[in-house]
């Protein structure tokens, strides 16, 4: 445990493993349930930049407690995985989720009629997105999710503005800057709440590195996750977001379960800050324990 309440010194027990996506090598952890039998199972995707003993490994522990197969792991170009490194590869990152799923799907000890995907941050969006894609996935969750939108994004910053952002980052596309900095300094993820977090010793992981490519931002702004909601059809859906978000708007969240045609649930917690929900306590327990209520009713 830390001082925040979620440590991140990722020493449970659990199995490292790697698997193809698109033939590039994606490392994981897996995590059995105390029970034997065929499990349900989730694939968890984090944040940007984040790699599978921070936000994804700390939720895969708590759900792998409440009886799930979890299975944690570095997209490409993050961490173990290979891949163009510290590149944000939107479409890449979905082809990953897809071949975690299939990797589930081929495990003797998954049944696999019942796996999830679950993400956190970013990866919120990346889960509906992917869900929205591959019927395979039963069930997905968003905790704290980023569901972006370039139109909503054109709506904010004026078409011209949008565009004239895309193309900065098109210019620069192999420049790297970093992730995170403090005091105002330049970053892809500006502002003192992400330093708190990646910046100091409560994100410590051996894998992670404050760098990233400025085309990464190119790719954030051009992926959206809220148009994903429509087509989940009647794919079971529950975001869990905190009531203060300034980094992954509550509006989007509510947006997003406005849209979604199923079975659908949203969850409100009190966080006060958008990294709250990565290692503070109650608010990782509070939202694991509703993805798991969640699960265990749909799957």
């Amino acid at each position: 445990m830390t001082e925040h309440g979620v440590s991140t010194d990722d020493t449970d027990d659990k199995a490292h493993v790697t698997f193809s996506s698109n033939g590039i090598p994606i490392a994981g952890d897996v995590r059995l349930p105390h029970a034997g039998g065929r499990h349900s199972a989730i694939a968890l995707t984090g944040p940007f930049t984040g790699v599978k003993e921070q936000v994804t490994g700390a939720y895969a522990r708590l759900l792998a407690g409440a009886g799930f197969l979890t299975l944690a792991f570095d997209h490409r170009g993050f961490g173990g995985s290979g891949g163009r490194p510290q590149h944000e590869d939107s479409q890449g990152k979905l082809a990953d989720l897809r071949a975690a799923v299939s990797y589930l799907a081929a495990r003797d000890d998954v049944d696999p009629d019942r796996i999830a995907v679950v993400g956190v941050c970013l990866g919120g969006g990346y889960a509906v997105r992917a869900a929205a894609q591959d019927p395979r996935v039963k069930a997905v969750a968003g905790v704290a999710g980023g569901y972006n939108s370039p139109e909503r994004m054109v709506r904010d910053m004026g078409a011209g503005g949008y565009r004239a952002a895309l193309a900065g980052f098109l210019a620069r596309y192999d420049e790297y800057l970093p992730a995170v900095a403090p005091d105002g300094g330049e970053a892809a993820m500006g502002g003192d709440e992400p330093w708190q977090y990646y910046g100091t010793s409560r994100s410590a992981a051996p894998g992670w590195r404050n760098q990233v490519t400025r085309g990464s931002l190119h790719s954030l702004m051009t992926f959206d996750a809220l148009g994903a909601a429509g087509l989940l059809g009647d794919t079971p859906l529950l975001v869990v977001h905190g009531r203060q978000d300034a980094y992954c708007a509550p509006e989007m969240a509510e947006e997003l379960v406005r849209r979604a045609p199923g079975d659908k649930e949203i969850r409100w917690l009190d966080a006060r800050q958008h990294i709250d929900l990565y290692d503070r306590e109650p608010y990782v327990t509070q939202a694991a324990d509703a993805v798991a209520a969640f699960l265990r009713r749909v799957l």
